[in-house]
């Protein structure tokens, strides 16, 4: 079930902010997708990110994938534990596998973005 409490991207993105800072992973569509994870690049902190700029790298079994920033931020933390445990992308793309935090964002961007029942509408 796609959780209401984040926006999404047609590029299968999703963004949860709190407070200063938004919390970017992919979909349960894309992971499945995608197949199993073996690695992930979460990019580089303090790298400031346009939206729809390539910011992250994700490879799987099937492919290799780019991630692209929601909104426009600087990459505030990456989630290091996908270094070691890529799979946890799989295992819980909502929660455990993040792969970034962004700061600085730029919040207008947001209205731009699907809620989870626009997304549940291209993906089924």
């Amino acid at each position: 079930m796609t959780p209401d409490d984040r926006k999404y991207t047609k590029s299968h993105e999703w963004i949860k902010v709190e407070g200063d800072i938004a919390t970017v992973g992919i979909t349960d569509h894309a992971q499945n997708s995608l197949g199993d994870m073996t690695f992930i690049d979460p990019g580089v902190v303090g790298k400031a990110i346009k939206q729809g700029e390539e910011c992250a790298v994700i490879e799987s079994v099937k492919a290799a994938s780019e991630v692209y920033a929601p909104v426009d931020g600087v990459i505030a933390e990456a989630n290091a534990e996908l270094e070691s445990a890529p799979e946890l992308v799989n295992d819980d793309s909502y929660d455990k596998g993040w792969i970034l935090k962004l700061k600085d964002i730029n919040s207008a961007q947001l209205a731009d973005l699907m809620d989870a029942a626009g997304y549940d509408s291209i993906t089924k």
